[in-house]
């Protein structure tokens, strides 16, 4: 669909400069757009590409000469990503899910579909199951009983929604992710290797034969509104309390929460992040990507640690974290800084040492 430049620079709230009835197909990098592309380059670092490519229009950072670039219109974007936050939405037309219930969805009796939903082929929709008001729900995705979404989910293929999930509104969900699955939760009849070394921190006084007997999740997961999981999350269900994330937290592919697992608001969590069992992350916290948190322990609102950082205690709010175990970044840079340093100081140990050998004895 054609968006003339007068349209976007409203829908963004932006300036505009030029033609502003010239229309543009898409977005793309500068140097590879062509006459009816939208070119980006809300930096004058990426400026060098549009004489490179055919753009008539481009987005531009505010003051560029943008005559000189030999365009004819411009849209300037005070601060570049959240404008092409404002242009992705405007430009991104959705998956295609024909509304209404495909002949091939099998939904049982009792569920509730709300107004305007649309449901793809190959959706199990189980029973007691309520969706909301302009739900789209793509391919062999499944529902399972008692399960509560709300208005304008987005679900897409092969994502599992387990029973009595109760998902808030505006939910999107990346295709295989799992909501509900069981908790990762055994105990052993007498007292196990892990709690001895946890207990001792890996002191063991005998190794003995030990086996796993499964504890039920009674629980299960409660999303608040406007959360959106990557491909392949998987969220546990709660042991007997649910397991929660807060609304407007997003979750990116890959990452695992486990059962009892507390979640705040406005959380990111970043690809391949593990938060361990009954942890509790406060509102507002960044994890970097491989980022891990063990179980039991509390990270504090606002906290954002760096990519494969291992939280391993509590984490007050506020704190910025690196490394493994984690600690303050700025700890972490001087250690980092030390370790680099030891080769040199290994030789210069190794040279007083020669020199001290080499001293005569005194009696």
């Amino acid at each position: 669909m054609a968006h003339s430049i007068r349209d976007i620079a409203l829908a963004l709230g932006a300036e505009a400069d030029g033609d502003l009835d010239l229309t543009v197909l898409r977005a793309s990098e500068p140097a590879s757009a062509g006459p009816q592309d939208l070119a980006l380059a809300m930096d004058p670092r990426y400026a060098d590409g549009i004489p490179k490519g055919q753009a008539q229009a481009a987005m531009l950072w505010p003051g560029a000469d943008w005559r000189a670039l030999g365009l004819k219109a411009v849209i300037f974007a005070p601060r570049g990503r959240l404008a092409m936050a404002g242009l992705s939405v405007l430009l991104d037309p959705g998956p295609t899910i024909a509304r209404g219930v495909h002949p091939m969805a099998l939904i049982d009796a009792s569920a509730q579909i709300g107004e305007n939903a649309a449901i793809g082929p190959f959706v199990v929709i189980g029973p007691d199951v309520k969706i909301g008001a302009r739900a789209r729900i793509a391919s062999h995705v499944s529902v399972a009983e008692g399960a509560v979404i709300g208005d304008d989910a987005l679900i897409l293929q092969g994502a599992r929604i387990g029973a009595r999930v109760k998902i808030g509104h505006r939910f999107i969900c990346q295709p295989g992710a799992v909501v509900g699955a069981d908790g990762f939760s055994f105990v052993t009849p007498e007292k196990s290797g892990v709690e001895e070394i946890r207990a001792s921190l890996g002191k063991r006084d005998e190794i003995r034969a030990q086996r796993w007997v499964r504890i039920h999740s009674l629980g299960s997961v409660t999303l608040g509104d406007d959360v959106e999981i990557g491909a392949n999350v998987t969220i546990d269900r709660g042991t007997v309390r649910d397991t929660v994330i807060g609304s407007g937290s997003k979750l990116d592919n890959l990452v695992h929460i486990g059962h009892n697992v507390q979640v705040g608001r406005d959380c990111l969590l970043c690809g391949q992040v593990g938060i361990a069992g009954s942890a509790k992350i406060g509102d507002r916290v960044v994890l970097g990507g491989q980022v891990g948190v063990s179980d039991n322990i509390f990270v504090g609102d606002d906290v954002i640690a760096g990519g494969a950082t291992k939280i391993l205690t509590n984490a007050p709010a506020g704190r910025v974290l690196l490394g493994y175990p984690a600690v303050k970044m700025e700890t972490h840079v001087e250690m980092q800084k030390a370790l680099r340093r030891l080769p040199r100081l290994a030789v210069k140990v190794a040279q007083l040492e020669k020199a001290i050998s080499l001293l005569p004895d005194v009696d």
